[in-house]
């Protein structure tokens, strides 16, 4: 119960900042550093690498991992001729012109999926938190989904898809969530009613495998996690903590929760998606439901009434700042895109 786990996706770039194909470089063909190893994989398109910290047991080392990993990725891609940088979409990937990755599992993906696959240039942050049962986990998970359009709202950093502005503050979540399986999940009962949804979507060739359910939030059935998939793709470590440091507190006051047998919110999932709509529409300027669904709450109030319930300071010093989103915009409309994607490097 409570450690952690840290998943990023990146994207390999040029001397220019323009995502190009080298995960095959930096995966298969050249040895990375030690504290890489085993913990460096590409995702669908060749230009998207991900990372994995080590299992955390102690919250207070998280960014020490975190950076570890980070460094190692950025030295590794220097010694091979790129750069690494992070968004929830590069403001410069044209997904018509990227290369996808040969591996058989995105075959598959592509053959089966097609049009929105194709164009998934998406990268983003999962946060996992072990969870010492499996029916608690469920009942975390059911739980967190009314605070995810939050965080997604905080993290809006994807203004930019295939060249054009969005209008969007998190274009990622509605180019992802064309994808199947993806989004809001439903509730579920318990650990039993999961496992039995997992089990027929891969009896019935619905999925390849369990980690093709794409879902904003799931229990993790092969780690023992409950894992967090909102959050767009951050630049800063420093952000990509504030919300590490979210979702564990969430997820052990939650199973505190459970553990005292109190009953779960059995929130429609229509307005979950209302209040993610508004999240990817608006970013910190959301308007979200509230968690009784009676009224709306700004984030600036969701953010007070979160920290002080969590004695949390993560979450102010992500509203504080110039949100990503408003950033990209700033820089392409005043310095242009050369310095919009070299703003997107990770140092």
């Amino acid at each position: 119960m409570g450690t952690l786990g840290i998943e990023e996706e990146f994207y390999v770039v040029d001397e220019f900042g323009r995502p190009t194909s080298g995960t095959d470089e930096l995966v298969y063909e050249t040895e990375p550093p030690a504290v890489l190893d085993g913990r460096l994989d590409h995702e669908l398109f060749k230009c998207v690498i991900e990372t994995q910290t080590p299992r955390i047991d102690d919250p207070a080392d998280a960014g020490d991992h975190l950076r570890s990993v980070r460094d190692a990725l950025v030295d590794h891609a220097e010694a091979n001729g790129f750069d690494i940088a992070a968004a929830g979409l590069h403001p410069l990937a044209k997904w018509r012109e990227l290369e996808h990755a040969e591996k058989p599992r995105y075959k598959s993906q592509l053959d089966r999926i097609q049009y929105p696959q194709h164009r998934n240039t998406t990268a983003g942050l999962h946060v996992h938190v072990g969870v010492d049962d499996a029916d608690k986990a469920v009942w975390v998970a059911n739980e967190l989904r009314w605070h995810l359009p939050l965080m997604l709202a905080l993290s809006a950093n994807s203004p930019y898809w295939n060249g054009f502005d969005t209008g969007l503050q998190s274009a990622r979540g509605k180019i992802f969530e064309a994808l199947p399986n993806t989004g809001m999940p439903t509730a579920f009962d318990d650990y039993d009613a999961f496992e039995t949804y997992e089990r027929r979507m891969l009896e019935t060739g619905s999925i390849d495998d369990r980690g093709e359910l794409w879902f904003d939030v799931r229990p993790h059935s092969g780690h023992g996690t409950v894992e967090v998939r909102a959050p767009d793709g951050q630049a800063d470590p420093d952000r990509v903590l504030a919300f590490v440091e979210y979702v564990y507190e969430l997820v052990v006051d939650l199973a505190e929760r459970y553990e005292d047998g109190e009953s779960g919110r059995r929130l429609r999932r229509e307005f979950l998606d209302e209040n993610k709509w508004r999240a990817i529409r608006h970013g910190q300027s959301a308007e979200l439901l509230s968690r009784d669904l009676s009224t709306t709450r700004s984030v600036e109030e969701l953010v007070e009434i979160e920290s002080d319930r969590l004695g949390i300071d993560g979450l102010w010093k992500l509203y504080d700042r110039e949100s990503g989103a408003e950033r990209q915009r700033r820089l392409r409309s005043a310095e242009g895109v050369m310095a919009l994607a070299d703003s997107l490097r990770l140092s």
